[in-house]
């Protein structure tokens, strides 16, 4: 509280934030992400220093208090743009999960915009935050006449009633027809923690991304250029050292062979982030039963979403449909001090033009 000059005295909102501190101290960030029911393991202390450990990255995550005694934890990571001196801090960057405001019980709609407030005075060059769809109710009237909004289209699971209710009500017939396929031509499934399948399933991925690559006229070593650098092995290999048993692959296979693999991290909610599959197996229907299997297992560790991340409009969100997943746009906010989105999109659209690519 302070006194005003008329004798008025001014109580601040109960959302104002009278404190940060950065890097938010790891026990307290903790503390908060195990007790909001929206967190994602991509918001945890551990994930950010997997991806410090495998980029060029460093945590500048913010701790705010609240006039109102509340605790916020903001992730947040550094990274060079064209060169060190033209920073980026963002929750997350691209290729590095999803973002957001942290905090017991989840945000709340006024604090959304206070931490809002607080980005927009910074002289940062590029700040932007995902937090994606689990907390949507106090994102979705976000807003800063500063920010640059740009919408995702993202894929969220409803696991309450658990597996029985999710099986019959939620997955259609064609998934479940395709999960009794799979079982019936002898598929089997393997669940390793800690990173030991890591390989397997990025072998899935290479093959996969020369398989895209061609269908969207993509010269082949632009596309393993842009998966080395976008998703490295060692990003994968560092995230299975750092969560642990809370880090999943699932490699289906046909004959011992792989034939899909998808990588799921499993905390408060699951995020079903990577996923690949050998188009020649296709008809074996891993890819259904594979899905079915990680859904369970979240189900049956209790947690109330299963995130399955962004997809756009076209196939892949379809297919995530067919388990019982809603479409939802999610917000991302940024602040630019130059145009950088401008000049980025600008520079991809030359660049796809002169190559051909197919969207």
């Amino acid at each position: 509280m302070k006194n005003l000059s008329d004798g008025q005295v001014y109580v601040p909102a109960a959302d104002s934030l009278v404190k940060m501190i950065s890097p938010a101290p790891r026990a307290e960030w903790v503390a908060i992400m195990r007790s909001d029911p929206y967190a994602l393991e991509s918001q945890s202390p551990e994930w950010a220093d997997a991806m410090c450990d495998a980029r060029r990255l460093r945590d500048v995550s913010r701790l705010y208090e609240t006039a109102g005694g509340r605790t916020l934890v903001l992730p947040m990571l550094w990274r060079p743009l064209a060169a060190a001196f033209l920073p980026a801090e963002q929750s997350n960057p691209p290729a590095c999960g999803l973002g957001g405001i942290l905090a017991a019980g989840g945000v709340q709609a006024g604090e959304v915009n206070a931490v809002l407030e607080d980005l927009a005075k910074r002289r940062v060059v590029v700040q932007s935050v995902s937090p994606g769809p689990l907390a949507m109710d106090a994102w979705r009237d976000a807003h800063h006449p500063r920010a640059l909004v740009h919408p995702h289209h993202v894929h969220l699971l409803d696991l309450q009633g658990g597996w029985d209710e999710v099986w019959a009500q939620r997955f259609t017939k064609n998934s479940r027809r395709g999960v009794r396929t799979a079982e019936r031509r002898g598929v089997t499934v393997e669940r390793g923690t800690g990173g030991e399948l890591v390989p397997e399933f990025y072998a899935l991925m290479e093959r996969a991304v020369l398989r895209w690559a061609r269908q969207q006229h993509e010269p082949a070593w632009l596309a393993r250029r842009r998966l080395h650098r976008r998703d490295p092995l060692e990003k994968f290999e560092a995230i299975g050292r750092r969560l642990g048993d809370r880090f999943q692959v699932w490699v289906a296979r046909v004959d011992g062979r792989p034939a899909a693999a998808s990588l799921v991290a499993r905390g408060v909610n699951a995020h079903d982030f990577r996923g690949a599959m050998d188009e020649r197996l296709k008809h074996y229907r891993a890819t259904d039963l594979i899905q079915a299997r990680a859904i369970q297992d979240a189900c049956e560790a209790g947690c109330r979403y299963y995130y399955l991340g962004e997809s756009g409009t076209g196939t892949l969100g379809q297919f995530k449909e067919r388990f019982g997943a809603r479409r939802i746009v999610s917000p991302e906010f940024r602040f630019e001090r130059l145009p950088v989105t401008r000049v980025e999109r600008g520079i991809k659209t030359t660049i796809k033009k002169m190559i051909g690519f197919q969207d």
